[in-house]
């Protein structure tokens, strides 16, 4: 089950979302859900269509199912999903905190806000 402990290696999609920061000035405040991800993208159906978000530079506000509520930079998820997933978190979650990342087989891993 999706958690604020687990959000950085679970599954997107399906969840809702709001941009709260974005280096695109016309990207804040869109929200809707997210219907796909890329290794660079997400995609949010809105009600007036489809925005592609790029994760990097950006800061996403997302409803867990369970009414939890949690930020996240989008440079710490800026890998393709299916990788991202497997990534071990180094350091605690996204609450206003830093996070450390490390891939598989890495040695410094990443630094996301």
């Amino acid at each position: 089950m999706i958690s604020v402990q687990n959000i950085l290696s679970h599954e997107l999609i399906g969840l809702d979302v709001l941009v709260v920061a974005a280096s695109n000035p016309t990207h804040i405040g869109v929200n809707g859900t997210i219907i796909d991800e890329t290794k660079n993208m997400l995609a949010i159906r809105t009600v007036r269509g489809f925005k592609q978000i790029p994760k990097r530079h950006s800061i996403f506000r997302i409803h867990l199912p369970e009414g939890r509520i949690v930020e996240i930079d989008g440079s710490v998820i800026s890998l393709a999903p299916e990788k991202r997933i497997n990534l071990q978190i180094k350091r605690g979650y996204h609450n206003g905190t830093k996070h450390r990342i490390e891939r598989p087989g890495s040695k410094t891993g990443m630094q996301g806000r």
